[in-house]
């Protein structure tokens, strides 16, 4: 059960724009803490297997991003999307997703999620050590309420996706129904 968990301290490795650098890439490196994002704060924390994948980009990103005003009426002050992927790929998915409300975090070594017990191996898919889905609801870096996908093993079968789902949170917040789950 998560519910209750304080969020690891670990330092996320981001790059953000800064014209000052100048050129056609404009960024620099700038580190941020799990304080630096859950401090102080109300957030929604989702995290998926990966940026650019189909359900991941398909459904809960844009999920979550159309859903962000509504979330923000129901006491949610930011909206988090994590995945074990570097700065650079999170920016441009960012991008692709033409974001405007939920912001990216990468885990690109994974130690997030490896101190969450959310790292899974997803080899049978070519893809390495990542996340396994879920949700939280992240009141000043404990988690309130946890929205774990079923069945987290390495190299699973499939890509459950459904009780992470932006809708499914939408309805615990409203009281609704929707159970967190342990």
């Amino acid at each position: 059960m998560k519910a209750g968990l304080k969020l690891p301290e670990v330092t996320f490795h981001t790059r953000v724009r800064d014209e000052a650098v100048g050129g056609p890439n404009p960024f620099r490196w700038e580190d941020k803490t799990t304080s630096d994002y859950f401090a102080g704060k109300r957030v929604i924390l989702f995290s998926l297997p990966g940026a650019f994948t189909p359900t991941c980009s398909t459904y809960q990103l844009p999920g979550f991003e159309k859903g962000a005003a509504e979330f923000k009426e129901l006491g949610i002050d930011e909206i988090y999307c994590l995945s074990v992927n570097d700065s650079f790929v999170m920016n441009k998915w960012a991008e692709s997703q033409n974001l405007e409300n939920v912001k990216v975090i990468p885990d690109g070594s994974g130690e997030f999620s490896r101190k969450m017990g959310m790292l899974v191996a997803k080899d049978n898919l070519g893809f390495g050590m990542r996340s396994w889905r879920y949700a939280a609801i992240v009141d000043n870096g404990v988690v309130e309420a946890w929205f774990e996908e079923p069945g987290i093993c390495d190299n699973h079968g499939e890509d459950p996706y459904g009780v992470s789902s932006p809708e499914n949170l939408l309805k615990h917040l409203k009281g609704e129904g929707a159970e967190a789950v342990a």
